[in-house]
């Protein structure tokens, strides 16, 4: 009950920040009143918009690694450990890394979580994470960890967290920036042209929430194509092998997953194969869909 207390208050007080940080900002570069009786000022709409959405997103990017550790319980492994499994995670990490070209080691954490996880974070290739989850060292072997560590080194090389953040920036900039011209001329549908009447916040937050749902579908399609990139890069990591063999692995474990009811894995953010309109929404593509793509590769 403490954890979940101080997580969510973490949680709150982060956000908090962010909203301060970018209100100060809003006022020091002289924006936000875009709505005026003669009508809209795109200009400052757009400033105000790309401030917002932009800023918010590679202010949340910058705290990953901080927020990962404080929210998700995620513990830095020193690279001198004496424990054999922890140091060796660390040194496939590490040896994985140096193959990339990455120029920095990047920090190794695990937290203590049945589900079967892994994930990079970080604001650059040379201040990542890579962090596992405790039911993931219990359930694969040294080779299927390799390829999943590979493919987690191949994101930081790809420089996937930046990748995502530009495309969740621009997004949210656009999301923002429509719901309020929408908002504006329903607000003033039928009204006299020599007056205009500023759009409620409560028609605004709708239409950012319906907007936003049209724009997860944008950023869940680049996504899963960051997924099949950062599956090669991988393969040329840990060896093609070693790579269908962890996604193999991850595919038994949401077979049995969906088999039992028993617990909800998180299997690298999987939970089994989405049907219909929903697999619009997915952030990873079928398992079997990557495991034919990589034995299909020449």
């Amino acid at each position: 009950m403490f954890k979940m207390g101080k997580r969510f208050f973490l949680f709150v007080a982060v956000n908090i920040l962010i909203l301060a940080t970018l209100s100060i900002t809003m006022r020091l570069l002289g924006v936000g009143n875009y709505f005026s009786a003669r009508g809209i000022d795109y200009n400052s709409l757009m400033l105000f918009c790309l401030v917002w959405g932009m800023g918010g997103a590679f202010i949340s990017l910058a705290l990953s690694r901080v927020m990962a550790k404080w929210m998700m319980g995620v513990v830095v492994i020193d690279p001198e450990t004496r424990e054999p499994e922890l140091g060796e995670l660390v040194r496939t990490v590490h040896k994985l890394a140096r193959a990339a070209n990455l120029p920095a080691m990047p920090e190794v954490g695990y937290y203590p979580s049945p589900e079967v996880n892994a994930f990079a974070t970080g604001p650059t290739k040379s201040r990542a994470l890579v962090a596992v989850s405790a039911g993931l060292l219990q359930r694969m072997d040294r080779v299927q960890l390799e390829g999943v560590l590979a493919h987690e080194i191949s994101h930081i090389a790809n420089g996937d967290m930046v990748t995502m953040t530009l495309i969740q920036g621009v997004i949210n900039a656009f999301v923002m920036f429509l719901a309020r011209v929408i908002a504006f001329f329903i607000a003033n549908r039928g009204r006299d042209e020599e007056s205009s009447a500023a759009p409620s916040y409560l028609i605004i937050f709708l239409l950012e929430m319906a907007l936003s749902v049209l724009g997860m579908l944008v950023v869940s399609a680049f996504s899963r194509r960051r997924e099949y990139r950062a599956d090669e890069g991988g393969a040329r990591l840990a060896g093609r092998g070693s790579m269908i063999k962890a996604l193999e692995a991850l595919q038994t474990t949401v077979a049995y997953a969906d088999l039992t009811h028993k617990e909800a894995l998180a299997t690298l953010k999987i939970s089994g194969k989405p049907k219909g309109f929903f697999a619009l929404f997915a952030t990873h593509p079928p398992l079997e869909e990557r495991i034919a793509k990589l034995r299909s590769a020449v």
